[in-house]
């Protein structure tokens, strides 16, 4: 997945927060989502393509930036709201 030293140096691009990985259930939960076609990125448009995994911002939890193809997409508009799926 994400190489350690990566991940030990990327931050949230809005708030500076250091960036943890998602648990393996939470990315099956978000892809059963995009399955059924009920998941809004943060600009409000619909997430098609699945995800392999993701960086939740560390401190807030609020937000979810997904990993495809092992590069993660550390693009605001393209963050998952973790509270929108009652994420706790």
């Amino acid at each position: 997945m994400i190489d350690k030293e990566l991940l030990d140096i990327i931050v949230c691009p809005e708030t500076r927060q250091d960036l943890v990985l998602a648990e393996a259930g939470l990315i099956e939960r978000i892809n059963l989502l995009i399955e059924k076609g009920e998941l809004r990125n943060r600009s409000k448009q619909a997430v098609t393509e699945k995800i392999d995994g993701g960086l939740i911002r560390k401190e807030d939890r609020k937000y979810l930036y997904p990993i495809r193809d092992d590069i993660p997409i550390l693009l605001i508009d393209e963050s998952i709201s973790l509270e929108e799926i009652n994420y706790p």
